[in-house]
């Protein structure tokens, strides 16, 4: 039986230490929060929150784009696509892929 190097296990710890502790910070809010779901500022943040991340991310992605300079024709056409993907689907998770992949196929000259 080969031996496994002692890098090997430390990078074995280092993944499952990372993963325990993604596991942990996104089940920690449930555990917390479990007996306040009446609460009106949960619902609020839960309802109004993820549209406001998206539209920082958003602002984030597009704000280095030079428009005034000509360039941004293939951000504008992908942003386009996702938003009449989202509001023909209501389907965030398509709408992204279809975006994503569209962007990817413009940027490298497939289309």
């Amino acid at each position: 039986m080969p031996r496994v190097s002692d890098q090997t296990l430390h990078m074995l710890a280092f993944i499952l230490t990372m993963a325990a502790a993604t596991f942990a910070t996104r089940a920690l809010p449930f555990v917390v929060l479990r007996r306040q779901q009446a609460q009106p500022w949960l619902h609020f943040a839960g309802r109004y929150l993820p549209p406001a991340i998206m539209l920082l991310l958003l602002i984030y992605c597009l704000k280095d784009i030079a428009w005034w300079q000509g360039k941004g024709l293939h951000e504008a056409l992908c942003l386009a696509v996702v938003c009449a993907a989202h509001l023909l689907w209501r389907h965030a998770l398509v709408s992204i892929l279809l975006g994503t992949g569209l962007f990817m196929l413009l940027e490298q000259g497939v289309l």
